[in-house]
């Protein structure tokens, strides 16, 4: 008979066990100080380039008692759609977001860096049909501004060359008070990004 056992998010004991069509889980688990480090993240946002051009909307929601966060990533371009989870591993106590698109994967963990932020750091993995794939060294930080912005930024390692470089720079726009409104079309011009954030 197959058991498999799956860990939700970073809380002592938390998981549930499966068994065939039969699963139970332990209760009794608090939230702690750890699981609300990404709160900052969570809600319906606008996102938009380095260039101020608009990207696409990332939605990012609450689930199991608020320990793990779904996100949601449409952007202008159909078809690039994406989705992550991000809870606290349970074997680290560090955060960890697994991310899937079409053509990528990424796996990366990490740590509050400082207030309202975060920085993962893994690996990003291109698949292309017929050609395999090829795996490359990733890191990520967010951090919230006082205007309620949030920055996001993506670099990927060269290991030729040993350096970083930019994958993505983001801003994030709370859609309810866009001066764009909550659904701007493609090619509506926001607030370009203030700054790369390593």
């Amino acid at each position: 008979m197959l058991t498999r056992t799956l860990i939700l998010a970073g809380c002592a004991g938390l998981s549930i066990i499966m068994t065939g069509a039969a699963h139970s889980q332990q209760s009794g688990c608090s939230r702690s100080a750890v699981h609300s480090a990404f709160d900052f993240w969570e809600g319906a946002w606008n996102v938009y380039g380095a260039d101020g051009a608009f990207a696409g909307h990332n939605r990012i929601s609450a689930g199991g008692g608020g320990r793990v966060l779904h996100e949601h990533w449409q952007p202008v371009r159909a078809g690039m759609d994406g989705h992550s989870l991000n809870f606290v591993d349970l074997h680290t106590g560090q955060w960890r977001q697994i991310w899937v698109s079409a053509n990528v994967h990424i796996d990366y963990s990490g740590a509050p860096y400082g207030d309202d932020s975060m920085h993962l750091e893994g690996e990003i993995t291109y698949f292309r049909p017929g050609a395999g794939h090829r795996s490359a060294g990733f890191r990520g930080r967010w951090q919230k501004l006082e205007n309620g912005h949030v920055i996001q930024h993506f670099q990927q390692h060269d290991a030729e060359t040993g350096t970083w470089t930019d994958w993505a720079l983001l801003t994030y726009v709370p859609s309810g008070i866009d001066p764009n409104g909550a659904a701007p079309a493609a090619g509506t011009t926001g607030p370009a990004s203030p700054g790369g954030l390593f």
